[in-house]
């Protein structure tokens, strides 16, 4: 099946960029917390849950509202026709370390239930899907480094095996302040539709 990346996205340390053009410089360097409320800022989602997510959940989030700002998922495309299959290496251990940290001492064990919700790294496919109604498969797999061709195989599966109209891939890591968010719009060829890339096993 002929497949074509119609938009893409990154979120990385030197900015915010949409379709390989940069829409937000983090010139200053700034850490991740504080460049996070200014590409939310910039994003302009209005969507209050943003705030109490955890990083690895901000940094998907932003990279699919870049994503997604002017590529909103096609109309012809039901939330179940949509499906959301991403890579990560370092899982959710931010919040897996700052979750232990709430109860690794006896004499002031605390844990935070606000904390805990967010040590799988699943839970952000859950904050996209909750924000773009997406109702079809959506996976997280743990790999080294971005497998391209694991993903690839994978999608086109689900195009041609399961029927999907649209696939949102790509790669989501964050450990210790160091992240990354690539993120493809991934649809079927069609004579009208704008092709940013070739879908094909080194798209990442």
């Amino acid at each position: 099946m002929d497949l074509r990346i119609t938009a893409y996205s990154e979120l990385n340390e030197k900015g915010l960029y949409k379709n390989g053009s940069l829409l937000l410089a983090n010139a200053t360097q700034e850490p991740f917390a504080q460049f996070a409320k200014e590409a939310y800022r910039f994003l302009n989602p209005a969507y209050s849950k943003f705030y109490k997510m955890d990083e690895l959940c901000k940094l998907a989030f932003l990279a699919s509202e870049a994503l997604l700002m002017e590529n909103k998922t096609d109309s012809r495309a039901e939330g179940a026709d949509i499906a959301l299959i991403l890579g990560n290496r370092s899982s959710s251990v931010a919040s897996d370390l700052q979750h232990y940290e709430t109860y690794k001492d006896s004499s002031n064990y605390f844990p935070s239930p606000a904390v805990f919700v967010y040590t799988l790294p699943n839970i952000m496919l859950g904050e996209i899907c909750i924000r773009h109604q997406i109702t079809g498969e959506n996976s997280c797999f743990l790999m080294l480094e971005p497998d391209g061709e694991f993903l690839y195989n994978y999608v086109q599966h689900l195009f041609e095996q399961e029927g999907y109209e649209q696939c949102i891939t790509g790669w989501v890591d964050y450990k210790a302040g160091n992240y990354v968010a690539r993120l493809f719009l991934v649809e079927k060829a069609a004579a009208k539709s704008v092709v940013m890339r070739k879908f094909d096993n080194l798209f990442i």
